[in-house]
């Protein structure tokens, strides 16, 4: 149950990131107009839309933890062209990356936690969610910290290794 949580306090994370601090990142390190900068959120948020409509078909098809490893290498991906590759576009297609990468991961967590065995369901749901949440309202804290002492992108490719390591949480939730 802490893993599952874990993953969604990560994944929670990315998302709180690009709301809070993407039109930051934007901005002040690819030189975007701040008037135009929130383009990165609809562009995430979009692509995470499309994505999440069709993550039934795709969990079907594919399986649930191969929608969780490839999702977070994806998101991954994203995040390491957005900080990268200098240029507005790359960023804006990374964000996309994102969006993608992320879309199903908590909704296949969050069958994980109803379906694990560890704790009772009414327990591990709550558990799973707060946890999550908490990626949420502390991660964009955290980034924002992170990013004082160094730079947005570096707290951004920090971000990008959490949830590369998300990928790796199907070698150990395989029995679930």
């Amino acid at each position: 149950v802490l893993l599952i949580g874990a993953a969604c306090f990560v994944m929670f994370l990315a998302e709180g990131a690009m709301l809070d601090w993407g039109a930051v990142f934007l901005d002040e390190a690819r030189g975007m107009d701040p008037a135009r900068a929130g383009i990165g959120y609809v562009v995430f948020s979009l692509a995470m839309t499309g994505m999440r409509l069709a993550g039934d078909r795709l969990v079907a098809a594919a399986g649930r933890m191969r929608v969780v490893a490839g999702g977070a290498v994806l998101a991954a991906a994203g995040f390491a062209l957005a900080t990268l590759v200098a240029s507005p576009a790359a960023a804006l297609a990374g964000f996309a990356l994102v969006g993608l990468g992320c879309a199903n991961i908590v909704p296949v967590m969050f069958t994980l936690a109803g379906r694990q065995r560890a704790m009772p369901e009414s327990l591990a749901i709550p558990a799973v969610t707060t946890l999550g949440y908490a990626g949420v309202l502390a991660g964009p804290a955290l980034i924002g910290f992170l990013a004082h002492g160094t730079s947005l992108g570096f707290a951004f490719l920090c971000l990008a290794a959490s949830v590369l390591a998300v990928a790796v949480t199907p070698t150990w939730l395989r029995r679930v």
